[in-house]
C-alpha cells in the first residue's frame, strides 16, 4: 500500500523517496511543557529532569533552525499545551514563517474561546484524547476530574465545524472492550479520523470485531489499524523482517527542553537524547539514523508504531 493510504499527512510516498540531508524538515513536535490538569492512568510524564515550560526564545530558536531546514510541519504537546502561556504567540509565529501544518496535541478541556484563538492564529490541526464514550468513565480516565468528559466533548464538536480534528484513544486493560462504542460515539461528533492504540504498557490487541464497516470507510487511519488487529499484527514492535534502521529521525524532530530526541515514542519512554538544541541538529540526527539499529534498542523494537515501521520499511526499499 502506499503511505497516503494510511491517512497520515505527514507521510507519503513522495517524502519517503526525496528523504536526503537536503530535503525539508517534514516534521517536528515541541513539548512545551510538562505540566497537565489531567492524570490519565496510562501517563508516566516526562523523564526527571526535563521538567518545566520551555522558554519562549528557545522554541523560537528551535523553530527559526527547522524553518531554514523547510519545515512543512510542527505539532506543539506536553503535558497539556494550552496550559503553556505563550502558545497563541507561538502559532502565529509559525504562521509567520510559512509553516503549512500546525497541530495541537490536547486533552480538550480548555474553554473554547482559548480554542478558537488557536484556529484564528494558524492552528488547522487539533489532535484530542478520548478514551470513554461515556462521562463516568470519562472522568475516571482524567483522573477523576468530574464533569470533563462533557466539556472535551462539546470542544471536539465544536472544532470539527472548523478545522481537522483527529482523536487518539488510548485503551487500557479496563477499556479495551470498549472500543467499538468509543469510535461510534467518536465519530458522530464530526472528527476526520479516529487514532486507536493500546497503552504502552500493556500492547494488547484490541478487540475490533464490533467496529462497523462504514466507520472505516470513513475514517482511514482507523481502518489501517483495525485491518492490521483482523491480520494479528500490534501497534507497537518491530520484527526481524522489517527495517532496523530510522529513515523518519532525517527529517522528522521530537524536542523538550535543551534536547532532541529520535521520536516522540522514544522521549517518552525515557530513551536517551540525540543531543542538545543546536543549529548542528540535522547533522546530528542524520548521523544517529545512519548508526543506530533500532532492533538492538529495546525502546525502538519493542515500541516503534505501526506507521514508522511501514515508512521505515518503504525507506529501507528506496535508500538502501
Amino acid at each position: 500500500m502506499s503511505l497516503e493510504e494510511i491517512g497520515f499527512y505527514t507521510l507519503s510516498d513522495v517524502r519517503v523517496k526525496q528523504v536526503s540531508s537536503e530535503s525539508p524538515m517534514w516534521r517536528c513536535e515541541l513539548i512545551l511543557t510538562d505540566r497537565c490538569n489531567f492524570n490519565c492512568p496510562y501517563c508516566r510524564g516526562l523523564k526527571k529532569g526535563l521538567e518545566g515550560d520551555m522558554p519562549l526564545e528557545r522554541a523560537k530558536f528551535i523553530i527559526d533552525v527547522w524553518s531554514k531546514n523547510g519545515l512543512k510541519n510542527i505539532r506543539f504537546s506536553g503535558g497539556e499545551p494550552t496550559l503553556y502561556p505563550y502558545l497563541v504567540e507561538l502559532v502565529e509565529y509559525c504562521r509567520e514563517k510559512e509553516v503549512e501544518r500546525i497541530a495541537v496535541s490536547t486533552n480538550g478541556s480548555n474553554k473554547w474561546e482559548l480554542y478558537n484563538r488557536l484556529v484564528t492564529a494558524g492552528v488547522n490541526d487539533f489532535s484530542i484524547s478520548l478514551d470513554a464514550c461515556c462521562s463516568s468513565t470519562g472522568d475516571i480516565m482524567a483522573g477523576n476530574k468530574k464533569g470533563v468528559w462533557n466539556k472535551v466533548v462539546e470542544n471536539i464538536k465544536q472544532l470539527s465545524k472548523v478545522t481537522y480534528v483527529t482523536l487518539g484513544v488510548v485503551l487500557t486493560p479496563e477499556t479495551l472492550k470498549t472500543v467499538a462504542d468509543i469510535t461510534k460515539f467518536g465519530s458522530s461528533l464530526g472528527v476526520a479520523d479516529i487514532r486507536i492504540i493500546s497503552a504502552a504498557q500493556s500492547n494488547d490487541a484490541l478487540p475490533i470485531e464490533d467496529i462497523p464497516l462504514e466507520l472505516l470507510k470513513k475514517h482511514p487511519i482507523l481502518k489501517y489499524r483495525v485491518n492490521h488487529f483482523k491480520t494479528g499484527r500490534k501497534v507497537r514492535g518491530i520484527q526481524k523482517t522489517d527495517s532496523h534502521r530510522c529513515g523518519l529521525v532525517v527529517d522528522d524532530s521530537a524536542v523538550v527542553g535543551q534536547y532532541h530526541f529520535p521520536c516522540i515514542i522514544y522521549l517518552r519512554e525515557q530513551g536517551a537524547p540525540i543531543g542538545k538544541v543546536s543549529q548542528n541538529m540535522r547533522e546530528e540526527r542524520i548521523k544517529w539514523a545512519k548508526n543506530h539499529d533500532c532492533f538492538k534498542d529495546p525502546i525502538c523494537k519493542n515500541n516503534c508504531l505501526d506507521v514508522c515501521i511501514d515508512y521505515n520499511n518503504k525507506y529501507r526499499d528506496c535508500h538502501e
